[in-house]
């Protein structure tokens, strides 16, 4: 704990800044970071992972309500797919986003995107049906893509904003991920029990999810304004500012040049940008260039009396623009340098980060590949539509256990967590056998589907937050936003190559047959223990006559009164039995 708070208490460019040096823009002059009183900032970012989950949850979770409405189709198998594949492409548009638009705008947006969908579907899906049973087929599928499309961006920011903070808030959101499956199948568990009817209880777990993503949109707007999070906020923001001392010497890296007028003398004294030297020259094509020095801007910077030291002479070409002395970078110039110092940027980061990226891409394939189709296909008597809820349940409860677990202080190593993510492949034949061949599986009993589901659950609970913990932690301060955002892409590729394979190991179970439970016509009972008609009549009349004589002479003999009717039932079902015995021997 005393080494994270110095790893965020300075900014260390070649060497410990001390207290006086250090000075935040936004009101900030302490190095010590506020406390997190009674965890409040913590359990924050707990509803916040519950916030961006929850509605992917809700759409799963009501895998009985799906199949009933939908039954011998693929609904689960394919809201999954749809999900995971928008969710990638959602973050590669965030990948770009990360530096366009501002942290807090792309969280609310998939705060909102999540409430209206949520909300549409409770009410023009659920509960006024106002499309047939083809169109709302595609119309759930849609609703699904709007929200991944909403969440993933949100979840992305999210991993990107804790980054940013001590270690332990990036465990607390992945804590709240698993908090939201187990959150929803309760949610799912409860109103189901609570209500018979299908339709109602369906339109009640779903406006319950919605009031949930408005409570954390709501929390996380109190919460982003606190002293805590501004200060890690703008600590990694100071953090990409160059602060040089006069004993120190850097490059200049992503310097933003304004147009400047030589003949200006107060241009020369502004903070932080380039100033022009008096000469020009001219490059080999006959191009006017010019050289630039660069002052350091942080001792008194519009002080002209003030002390001024040269980092390093660059020279960058210029266009000169008219007759009027000043020079601007040609905007595509600056763009394509943008973009080339990203993608740089980028790479490094993930030469540092790659064995993580690899680790959660490996246990995340291994999760959607079983969860939630091959599960929600894992059915058994006598209610086989409680069993897969109750499978889910044990899922979600079990990974949120796993995420705990991750938050021990323990050091994991890189290969460590490699092996541990290939090693749940094994995960993936046992619970098909639960599943396979449909209606008569090979692991047939109760308990193996629920061991399995809960060994699913717990490790992906630990292999799938150690790495986006850790990863972070690898990176300098000024890229652990970018670095959270690569992992979560390196999280979602694993997420739609299991989503795809789900499609094959379905293929595995056989053909859709009757459901488990059904109960087979009488017809059918007879045919398979060879009972032709002629012995059916015979044993029903002896069956009969037998009744009626023992009823006849009972009541003949005893005053006709209710309680004497009763009494006669245990002698009656006693000739019965004798008699059935009789006609079988």
């Amino acid at each position: 704990m005393m080494e994270e708070r110095l790893s965020h208490g300075y900014i260390q460019l070649g060497k410990s800044r001390t207290a006086n040096d250090f000075r935040f823009t936004k009101g900030f002059n302490h190095i010590s970071p506020p406390v997190d009183k009674y965890n409040g900032i913590y359990l924050s970012l707990v509803l916040a992972g519950i916030g961006f989950l929850l509605p992917y949850n809700s759409f799963i979770i009501a895998v009985d309500y799906f199949q009933s409405r939908y039954p011998d189709s693929t609904i689960i198998f394919d809201m999954s797919l749809v999900y995971i594949v928008v969710s990638f492409f959602a973050v590669l548009a965030n990948n770009v986003l990360v530096e366009a638009l501002p942290l807090n705008t792309r969280i609310t947006f998939g705060y909102l995107i999540s409430f209206v969908t949520l909300v549409f579907v409770a009410l023009c899906e659920v509960w006024w049906e106002v499309f047939g049973s083809n169109i709302s087929y595609f119309i759930n599928l849609i609703a699904v893509a709007t929200v991944a499309l909403g969440c993933t961006i949100q979840q992305s920011s999210f991993y990107g904003y804790t980054s940013m903070l001590p270690s332990r808030y990036t465990q607390a959101v992945m804590a709240g991920e698993s908090a939201a499956g187990f959150l929803v199948s309760v949610n799912r568990i409860l109103t189901k029990f609570l209500l018979s009817n299908q339709q109602f209880n369906t339109l009640l777990f779903f406006g319950i999810s919605s009031v949930g993503v408005a409570v954390c949109f709501i929390l996380h707007q109190i919460v982003e304004r606190s002293d805590f999070i501004q200060f890690y906020l703008t600590l990694c923001r100071e953090s990409k500012k160059i602060v040089l001392e006069p004993t120190e010497d850097a490059g200049l890296v992503g310097v933003q040049i304004e147009a400047l007028d030589q003949n200006d003398p107060t241009s020369r004294t502004q903070y932080g940008v380039l100033k022009l030297r008096s000469q020009n020259s001219l490059d080999t094509n006959g191009n006017s260039s010019t050289a630039l020095s660069f002052a350091n801007p942080v001792y008194e910077p519009n002080d002209n009396n003030g002390p001024s030291y040269k980092v390093e002479d660059v020279v960058v070409k210029l266009q000169r623009s008219g007759s009027t002395g000043t020079f601007k970078v040609t905007n595509t110039s600056r763009a394509w340098n943008a973009i080339k110092r990203g993608m740089a940027t980028r790479w490094i980061v993930a030469k540092n980060i790659w064995q993580y990226m690899v680790s959660i891409c490996a246990a995340y394939f291994v999760t959607l590949s079983l969860y939630p189709g091959i599960i929600s296909e894992i059915k058994r008597c006598p209610e086989d539509h409680w069993f897969p809820v109750l499978l889910m349940t044990l899922f979600n409860g079990t990974d949120l256990i796993g995420k705990m677990l991750a938050s021990i202080q323990y050091e994991w190593l890189r290969s460590q967590l490699f092996i541990f993510a290939c090693w749940r492949i094994m995960l993936i034949p046992f619970l098909i056998l639960c599943a396979a061949p449909r209606g008569k599986p090979l692991m047939s009993g109760e308990g193996y589907p629920m061991f399995f589901s809960g060994l699913l659950g717990i490790t992906n609970g630990i292999v799938g937050s150690v790495p986006m913990i850790q990863a972070p932690r690898r990176v300098s301060e000024e890229h652990r936003e970018l670095a959270g955002n690569i992992m979560t892409l390196s999280y979602n590729v694993g997420l739609t190559g299991g989503a795809l394979a789900a499609y094959l190991l379905e293929k595995l179970l056989g053909p859709a047959k009757l459901k488990p439970c059904t109960i087979p016509s009488v017809k059918t009972v007879l045919e398979a223990h060879n009972i032709t008609t002629k012995q059916i009549t015979k044993v029903t009349a002896v069956i009969t006559t037998t009744i009626a004589t023992h009823v006849v002479k009972e009541l003949s003999t005893a005053p006709t009164t209710m309680a004497s009717i009763l009494s006669i039932l245990p002698n009656a079902t006693s000739a019965f039995n004798a008699t059935i015995n009789n006609e079988i021997h």
